[in-house]
């Protein structure tokens, strides 16, 4: 195995451990966006979660992005090119965001220092509930292997986000049962 490869199985295992150390979904996707920009040494990284209306991609977590360029504006599904390609499953590239019609904010990416970025789909299931994207200062080819463990990532964040969801409804339902009950013990 190579060093890259050690490197990227590494940070994967780190990322899980992260995964199951917690049900909190802003520390987990933050700690993930960090993991993805150091191992994959890239600008930024970002995770979206699509909106309930399925319109918008609203900013799980971030990474290496300025507070001016998070107030761009929202990221409308109907107006990012490669969005709507992600949120259809796959994985998409830009060699230049500054200048692909595909990318929503052209003018920002150039204001941020962006240029290549790679976005790949959170899946639950069958079902894409957000995408996961790393940005470059410079444009870059990425390879193979860069790819699959973005996509590695995503599909485990995705998994962390079920699993807080499913907790947090399970933590409702149980806050109601034993409200009921204790009405009842009080009759």
């Amino acid at each position: 195995m190579q060093a890259k490869d050690k490197e990227y199985f590494k940070a994967l295992y780190e990322v899980a451990k992260v995964i199951n150390a917690s049900l909190d979904p802003s520390q987990i996707l933050e700690e993930i966006v960090k993991a993805v920009a150091k191992t994959m040494k890239t600008k930024a990284a970002s995770l979206r979660i699509l909106g309930a209306r399925r319109q918008r991609l609203l900013l799980g977590a971030f990474c290496g992005l300025s507070e001016g360029y998070l107030r761009k504006g929202p990221v409308r599904v109907s107006e990012s090119g490669i969005d709507q390609k992600a949120l259809q499953g796959q994985t998409v590239y830009l060699a230049d965001a500054q200048k692909d019609p595909d990318f929503q904010y052209n003018e920002r990416a150039k204001q941020e220092g962006i240029r290549s970025v790679l976005v790949v789909p959170l899946k639950v299931g069958k079902q894409v509930i957000g995408v996961l994207r790393v940005y470059t200062a410079k444009k870059r080819v990425f390879e193979e292997q860069e790819i699959l463990f973005l996509e590695a990532v995503a599909n485990l964040s995705a998994i962390a986000l079920e699993n807080a969801r499913l907790h947090q409804a399970l933590k409702k339902d149980y806050d109601l049962l034993v409200a009921h009950e204790y009405r009842l013990d009080d009759n």
